[in-house]
């Protein structure tokens, strides 16, 4: 990776995956799961307020490559680094998606809606480990019912929805969000030790070392067929200071980074 500040002396090795490169849909789909995040729908809806949308449901239009389609969400967070991104949680999807609601053009007829958010108290199973900040294998069940394992990291509890967490993979190194009790406690979800996976484990902050902030830099990146893209480190990590969210330009996705120094 390549930057225009001092950027040019890190290196990406966090969850590096071709998959991400080549992903150019707006929503994907991880796994399909019951959101359990709303109360009943309301058909009524007021007008947005940019500074009044957090914690909201919303819904609007999204325009691309001729396809008109509607997409209900939850907004979760708004960006320092840049006010007018938002992150949103949309329902039927697992990834957390960062839209500027009010400045991309392939967005319209935005509406707040009147139904609210259910946020369910967490309910930890007896003896469970702490899970921000650690290595986990994830299983996901296919449509033929065969499960198949991802390894990542799980990142924080996820603001707003808190019964959520925010989680990456090695696999797909964007930004998910899942129920992670729920799958504990059905033993899909399994804490591994530093030992097994030290790969997906950045390393920790030596006592009373400070590392260099890299949020509000401006990235580069050149993928393997030499298309060039461009973004914002717009987040650090509080669990793992090394791992960085990145906000591509042409990308709503959120990618997640370990970012060590070279030099």
């Amino acid at each position: 990776m390549k930057a225009y500040d001092t950027l040019d002396v890190w290196k990406k090795v966090f969850f590096m995956s071709a998959t991400v490169e080549a992903n150019a849909h707006f929503l994907r789909v991880h796994r399909k799961r019951s959101s359990g995040e709303l109360s009943e729908s309301s058909a009524s809806s007021l007008s947005p307020d940019p500074d009044n949308l957090l914690g909201r449901r919303i819904q609007h239009t999204w325009r691309e490559k001729g396809n008109v389609t509607k997409w209900k969400g939850t907004v979760l967070e708004r960006l320092t680094m840049n006010s007018s991104l938002y992150m949103v949680k949309y329902d039927g999807f697992d990834c957390v998606y960062g839209i500027e609601l009010f400045k991309d053009n392939r967005v319209s007829n935005l509406q707040l809606l009147t139904e609210k958010v259910v946020n369910n108290k967490i309910k930890v199973p007896p003896g469970a480990e702490e899970l921000v900040g650690r290595a986990v294998e994830h299983l996901f069940e296919k449509e033929g019912g065969e499960k198949n394992e991802w390894r990542g990291m799980v990142l924080s509890r996820a603001p707003i929805m808190t019964h959520w967490y925010y989680i990456t993979y090695e696999k797909d190194p964007v930004l998910y969000m899942y129920q992670l009790w729920d799958d504990y406690k059905d033993g899909d979800l399994r804490v591994l030790p530093e030992s097994e996976n030290k790969h997906l484990l950045p390393a920790d902050r030596k006592p009373g070392e400070e590392p260099e902030s890299l949020v509000g830099k401006q990235v580069e990146y050149v993928t393997d067929n030499g298309l060039k893209r461009t973004g914002l480190v717009i987040y650090q990590v509080p669990a793992k200071p090394t791992v960085y969210y990145i906000k591509y330009d042409d990308d709503v996705h959120i990618h997640v980074y370990d970012l060590v120094k070279t030099t």
